[in-house]
Parts: structure tokens; C-alpha cells; sequence
């Protein structure tokens, strides 16, 4: 019994990352529905961070990438903030506080805003932003414009509590109540793909249907046969496996995606949170190695399983020549049986965001239980399921409650659960 409890609570905090936030999702913007009435905020307590894991954990801000430099490759990914709406201590006179990755900036400048809706005439004020000085720990992700120490214009201590909440709010990926004197607050990666949430295809994506004839990703329907793995781990034979709903359709939303070519001649786009099965090496040496990574970590050199082929047969090994990047509008997240599809003649997983493809299969049973009971559904309305949306939220929940650590397995213990 404990055993179950302990899969099931990591798996719904798995959700936080298999599956895009409900505000995100693959494309812009909130669903429909009747405005929420609002939200109650609760005053961060002193030494209390949120989520309640750690800083450099996947549920949080994710590992550290490295200090960047003026002279480093990676400087032209910090971009400078000059929002006349936050004051900048630059105590270095050097403007190296101003500098960050567009996503701090973009939690920074939300951040403002909620600052002086709750406190008019006061500003959101950096004490400490990208440091190139050796300030701070090893590994800081202030070194990686990642970080920033805030507090309010007035410096009223009174107000920290509640600004580590509108931090929180304001959706910076963790937030530490750290001191007397300031707010940390940190955010993901701009390649993690933590950060790139939502996993889809363009609607212009070719899967194979039962007989053989050929149909784009967006005018697939419920109940559509399409060629898939018959395994979960993706090296068996080929079958024929039944769309049961999309995880995710956004027709309007524009997305970037990644483009990966094969010595093939099969090309598959996807965007760079889904999963893919892969394989290193020599790409004769059979199908043992499959492991599943995120489209952005694809390379050259590595193998991905392609078939130009029906049921029965089996997929090849096909090396990848080169990944680029295209702007698509259009994103689609088709959920099949089997948990995998073959796309533009390449085997993809349907799932995304988190590098554990047992688990996202194991995750939504219960889902494709229900419409193998009940047959196929009325085509989907724009935007996400219900079902993930559901999930996301009690393991969102569960998450900050702090019940559980949804990263307390062993890289060695999640690969026995996975089998």
C-alpha cells in the first residue's frame, strides 16, 4: 500500500512537469470559462521557499549550466532590464544587476506590476541581479543571470512576507523567503527544457493510418487508427493504434519547433519539450540502448527509429543528420493507446516534459482506460484536456504543500519502477 501511494504521489507531482501548466499548455493564453474570483494570498513565513523542494531540482529551477562571463559564448543570452518600473541597486556601477535571461525578465516586470497594484507609489527594487564578481556559492544562479535578491522601494521588512508571495504569483520558478533584508527568486533554464513547456506537432505532421493512406496531424479524430510502437520502451513491432483524444490542440498557436533530419530521408518537427526515442552509436547495433530525451537534446549521430512501413513490421534505426529550428503555427498533441505514434515516418512518444516515458504512460491509464470503455469522444474543444489539467493542478498542489519530495527516487529506483 505504501508503495502505491508513494508512485501515485509522484506521479501527480510528476504532472507539474509532464504537462503543460493549464495557463500555458502548447499555446497562448487561459481556456475559457467563467472568471475565478480572486485569490487569497498567504504570506510566505521567513526561511520558507516554494515550491518546497530544492533550488536546483527539476520541480524547482532546475541544475546549474555554468557561470557566464562577458567574454563567454552564453553572455548574449542575458538581455538588460530597463523597466523604469523597478530600481536597480548596481552597487558595481557596471549596470551587471539589469542584466538577466528573458525569462527572469519576464517574471521580473509581471512581478512589478503586482507590486504596485498592492502597494501604490511603491516599486519593486533588485538589490542583486547577474553576478560577475564571485559574490556568491559555487554553483549561484545568479552567475547565470538566473537570480535575482529583491525587496520593495521603501524597504518596509514589513512587506517582504507578502512580496515572496507575489513573487510566487508572478510565476518565478522558485522563491526563498531568504532573509531579513531581501527575497532570492530564481527561474528555469532558458534551454531546460523544464522551462519549454508542452510537448506537440505541427498541424502539417503525416501519420500513417490503417490501410496505409496518409493524414495530417490536425484533422485526426478520435477513434482514427494511426501506426504506433506495440511497446512501451519503442523497439517491437508496429500496430495500428487508436487516437483516444489530444492532450493538447491549439489550431492558432504559433510555437517554435525543432526539425530532425535522418540519413532516412523522414524528417519529424516537434517541439523541444516532447519526447523522442533515441539511441547512441552505431545505429546496426539493434534497438537494446532505446531511451527516450527531449527534442532539443537530439544530435547528430545519435539514432532515432524510423519506418516507412505498415503493422506487423518493425521500425529501423536511422542516424540524425542535422536539428534546426522553424517557427510553425498550428500545435497538436495527439494521445494514442500504445502511448507512442509514428510522425512524418518517425517513432515519437505522445508524451512530454518530463524524460520518463514509463511514467507518463503509466500517469494517464487511467484516461485511456475510460475511452476504451466508452469509445471514442466527441472531438475535442481548443486547449487542454481535462483530464491533464486536473492532475496538474492537485500535483501543483500537492508540490508546494510540500507532502513529498516528487525527486526523492534514485535514478536507479525510477528505472525499476519504469519496468
Amino acid at each position: 500500500m505504501r508503495i502505491s501511494f508513494l508512485l501515485l504521489a509522484a506521479s501527480l507531482c510528476a504532472l507539474v512537469l509532464l504537462l503543460p501548466p493549464a495557463s500555458e499548455g502548447c499555446g497562448p493564453g487561459r481556456g475559457y470559462g467563467k472568471r475565478r474570483p480572486p485569490k487569497k494570498l498567504t504570506p510566505l513565513a521567513y526561511k520558507q521557499f516554494s515550491p518546497n523542494v530544492a533550488e536546483k531540482t527539476l520541480g524547482a529551477s532546475g541544475r546549474y549550466e555554468g557561470k557566464i562571463t562577458r567574454n563567454s559564448e552564453r553572455f548574449k543570452e542575458l538581455t538588460p532590464n530597463y523597466n523604469t518600473d523597478i530600481i536597480f541597486k548596481d552597487e558595481e556601477n557596471t549596470a551587471a544587476d539589469r542584466l538577466m535571461t528573458q525569462r527572469c525578465k519576464d517574471k521580473l516586470n509581471s512581478l512589478a506590476i503586482s507590486v504596485m497594484n498592492m502597494w501604490p507609489g511603491v516599486k519593486l527594487r533588485v538589490t542583486e541581479g547577474w553576478d560577475e564578481d564571485g559574490h556568491h556559492s559555487e554553483d549561484s544562479l545568479h552567475y547565470e543571470g538566473r537570480a535575482v535578491d529583491i525587496t520593495t522601494s521603501d524597504r518596509d521588512r514589513n512587506k517582504y512576507a507578502m512580496l515572496a508571495r507575489l513573487a510566487v504569483e508572478a510565476g518565478f520558478d522558485w522563491v526563498y523567503y531568504e532573509s531579513k533584508a531581501h527575497i532570492h527568486c530564481s527561474v528555469k533554464s532558458e534551454h531546460s527544457v523544464a522551462a519549454k513547456t508542452g510537448g506537440c506537432f505541427p498541424g502539417d505532421a503525416q501519420v500513417i493510418l490503417e490501410g496505409g493512406a496518409t493524414k495530417q496531424v490536425r484533422d485526426l479524430h478520435p477513434g482514427d487508427r494511426v501506426l504506433a510502437s506495440s511497446t512501451t520502451g519503442g523497439g517491437g513491432p508496429l500496430l495500428y493504434s487508436p487516437v483516444v483524444s489530444f492532450l493538447d490542440r491549439q489550431p492558432n498557436a504559433t510555437k517554435i519547433f525543432y526539425v530532425i533530419s535522418t540519413t532516412a530521408g523522414l524528417n519529424i518537427t516537434l517541439t523541444a519539450a516532447h519526447l523522442i526515442f533515441v539511441a547512441d552509436g552505431n545505429c546496426t547495433g539493434g534497438t537494446a540502448g532505446l531511451r527516450t530525451v527531449f527534442a532539443s537534446e537530439v544530435r547528430p549521430g545519435q539514432c532515432v527509429l524510423t519506418s516507412r512501413g505498415r503493422a506487423g513490421s518493425e521500425a529501423t534505426l536511422s542516424a540524425v543528420t542535422y536539428v534546426e529550428e522553424r517557427r510553425s503555427t498550428g500545435v497538436y498533441a495527439p494521445l494514442t493507446q500504445h502511448g507512442s505514434i509514428v510522425v512524418d515516418g518517425v517513432l515519437a512518444s505522445c508524451y512530454a516534459a518530463l524524460d520518463w516515458h514509463h511514467l507518463a504512460h503509466w500517469v494517464l491509464a487511467p484516461l485511456r482506460f475510460f475511452y476504451s470503455l466508452m469509445g471514442p469522444s466527441e472531438p475535442q474543444t481548443d486547449g487542454l484536456h481535462w483530464y491533464p489539467r486536473l492532475l496538474q493542478r492537485l500535483g501543483e498542489t500537492l508540490l508546494d504543500a510540500g507532502h513529498f519530495h516528487p525527486w526523492g527516487l534514485e535514478e536507479g529506483q525510477r528505472h525499476e519502477v519504469s519496468h
